[in-house]
């Protein structure tokens, strides 16, 4: 059984102080953030739960870390998955982090960024994926995910796929080497993205979507199915375990994918475990198999900072 690390080595924020107030931080890939909040942005920020702020505007991300068997070409291989949660201030219009976000105005929008990991090795040639999701914290003003880009890297060569948030809907560009993926570029419409279950997840597990949905498949089974950027009907559900865990699934009604995450009910509602279950390989070496990513170890760090040789060493905190 693994255990759980929290590398906490901070005090926590009075919450008053949090909502209107956050620190500089360097112009990395930490967050940036405001120095002052208008009375009517700070109104609505108070709309969150009393210890957001707390957890996530000190400064620090969390890393996770999971034992990972990801399905490819109709076999488990085994790798390691790391999931980054950060919040941080997005351009409404560009849709790129900010540099100066107090001096941006109404174009800074507060998001949750989910950076998503995934190495494995499938024979002799690895694979790198990297899934990222910005969406809105305060989703009574911006309602929808503003953006979703994927990236595999793998001996073969690399792809890549961009999703934007446009006035009513979202607009796809898709990069490949294969000739029938080939350059993609299309409008989608007002869809669930199940990339973005996962912030939701941590920005308030009450608002998943459940019941009867239209679906956009995450990009990462896109990449691996080589099948069309096309929404589907889908079923979801949540349900409280007798381990106390809650169990969001989604299953596809005409695609052969179901999707499972489990995480805890009570703020800040962190991901324990996930799986997959999806037609892995082609041809007659096809079959369904479930991907599975346990939990390893589970830190806060400001990592952008630790860029060190000696640095080096917190990666024993995630077992990596």
């Amino acid at each position: 059984m693994h255990k759980t690390v929290l590398f906490r080595d901070f005090p926590p924020l009075p919450t008053v102080i949090v909502v209107v107030l956050v620190a500089t931080f360097s112009a990395s890939c930490g967050p940036a953030t405001d120095d002052e909040t208008p009375p009517a942005r700070m109104a609505a920020e108070t709309a969150v739960a009393d210890n957001f702020g707390d957890y996530w505007y000190q400064g620090k991300a969390e890393l996770t870390s999971y034992e990972l068997e990801q399905a490819r070409y109709g076999a488990l291989h085994h790798g390691t998955a790391v999931t980054i949660f950060v919040t941080e201030d997005l351009s409404r219009r560009k849709q790129v982090k900010l540099d100066n976000p107090a001096d941006a105005g109404d174009d800074a929008v507060k998001v949750l960024k989910l950076n998503s990991t995934r190495d494995f090795v499938t024979g002799i040639y690895p694979y790198s994926v990297m899934t990222s999701v910005f969406t809105p914290v305060y989703r009574d003003r911006n309602p929808h995910t503003l953006k979703v880009t994927n990236s595999v890297q793998e001996w073969c060569g690399q792809t890549f796929a961009q999703l934007n948030r446009k006035r009513d809907g979202y607009r796809l560009r898709s990069f490949s080497y294969f000739e029938s993926d080939g350059d993609v570029e299309k409008s989608l419409p007002d869809v669930v993205l199940e990339d973005e279950l996962w912030t939701l997840v941590r920005l308030n597990p009450d608002r998943l979507p459940v019941g009867e949905l239209i679906v956009l498949p995450s990009s990462l089974h896109q990449r691996l199915s080589h099948d069309d950027w096309d929404a589907h009907r889908a079923v979801a559900s949540r349900e409280t375990a007798a381990d106390g865990l809650v169990n969001y699934r989604l299953i596809y009604s005409g695609l052969d994918r179901e999707l499972l995450i489990r995480f805890r009910s009570e703020f800040p509602h962190e991901i324990e475990y996930w799986e997959e279950s999806h037609v892995s390989g082609f041809g007659p070496d096809a079959e369904k198999l479930t991907t599975r990513a346990t939990l390893k170890r589970r830190i806060m760090s400001d990592y952008w900072t630790r860029n060190r040789p000696d640095d080096v060493a917190m990666r024993e905190l995630l077992a990596l």
